[in-house]
């Protein structure tokens, strides 16, 4: 009889732990994709180094993992993995995160946003706020079914990620899905690692060049430099970047920071003297943990 009971409750705790992605990917639309141009669809997905690389995303997904466990209404974060606006860096700055998340009862949504391509979008600069939007809005829309309290929902993006979750931050008054169902679109805090912030000289050249082209114009270098677009409406903020960050200087988050500071938004930024750029969860120049960190800072922003 304990041989039956105990292979019962193995089978049990098997089951649950396979149950606990259930959703899967997801469409991030439920019906037409805004925006959108028909082709054939060519992701792939690679993994070199221990890294998975998504590239050819054109048409926009999502995979929500849910926190078990806790509170019945629990805070909810949309994850944007970086990759420069060309590819998708989606397991250690997506998948990975939002499992790390779940470890602290935080429900978590992976963006498999779009890749700015001019021959599948009638507009490649909007695309990927627009994926954003709409996973705010599912989110928000969905916050009852997925046990999600609607006054704690975040965004979070890793280098260009980290611009797209900044975009979403401070350009929420505009609806860009064009979607007039009400549904408030402001993130109620937003967490950037080595993010780009601006499209200035001290910015991120590909990442400008693949968003908005090779030439684009004053207006579209201000409109997409996010630290030009800050509010004393825009939510507060946990930064973390490496002062030797080659690819995407640290400037990016001093001067957000600043800026954030004179509108009076609460942000705390955490500098690492090493680490380069994209090192996820693990910087393995230190012991010392961020995530750890902004665990400390979601519970002293009584988020968590």
């Amino acid at each position: 009889m304990k041989c039956v009971i105990y292979f019962l409750c193995f089978s049990i705790s098997v089951i649950a732990m396979n149950q606990l992605n259930a959703q899967g990917v997801q469409a991030l639309y439920p019906g037409t994709i805004p925006n959108y141009i028909d082709g054939p669809n060519l992701q792939k997905s690679e993994v070199t180094g221990g890294i998975e690389r998504i590239s050819n995303v054109s048409i926009p997904t999502y995979e929500f993992f849910e926190a078990k466990g806790g509170k019945s209404q629990k805070p909810c974060v949309v994850v944007c993995p970086g990759g420069g606006y060309k590819i998708l860096a989606s397991s250690h700055e997506g998948t990975d995160i939002a499992k790390k998340f779940n470890e602290l009862g935080i429900h978590a949504l992976v963006l498999y946003y779009r890749i700015p391509d001019s021959t599948r979008q009638v507009d490649r600069k909007i695309a990927p706020l627009q994926d954003a939007q709409q996973a705010i809005r599912l989110v928000r829309k969905y916050a009852n079914k997925w046990g999600i309290d609607v006054g704690k929902i975040g965004i979070m993006g890793f280098s260009a990620g980290g611009h797209l979750a900044a975009t979403a931050a401070t350009h929420f008054e505009k609806d860009y899905t064009g979607v007039d169902d009400g549904i408030n679109l402001r993130p109620d805090f937003q967490i950037l690692l080595y993010p780009v912030i601006s499209f200035r000289p001290f910015g991120h050249s590909g990442s400008s060049v693949n968003l908005l082209g090779k030439k684009p114009s004053e207006d579209l270098i201000h409109l997409y430099s996010n630290e030009e677009q800050i509010t004393d409406y825009t939510p507060k903020a946990f930064i973390v970047h490496a002062a030797d960050d080659k690819a995407v200087p640290i400037k990016n988050s001093l001067y957000y920071v600043e800026k954030l500071s004179e509108n009076n938004v609460a942000a705390d930024l955490h500098v690492y003297a090493k680490g380069g750029h994209g090192f996820g969860l693990n910087n393995k120049t230190t012991k010392e943990l961020w995530f750890d960190r902004l665990a400390e800072w979601l519970k002293t922003n009584h988020i968590l």
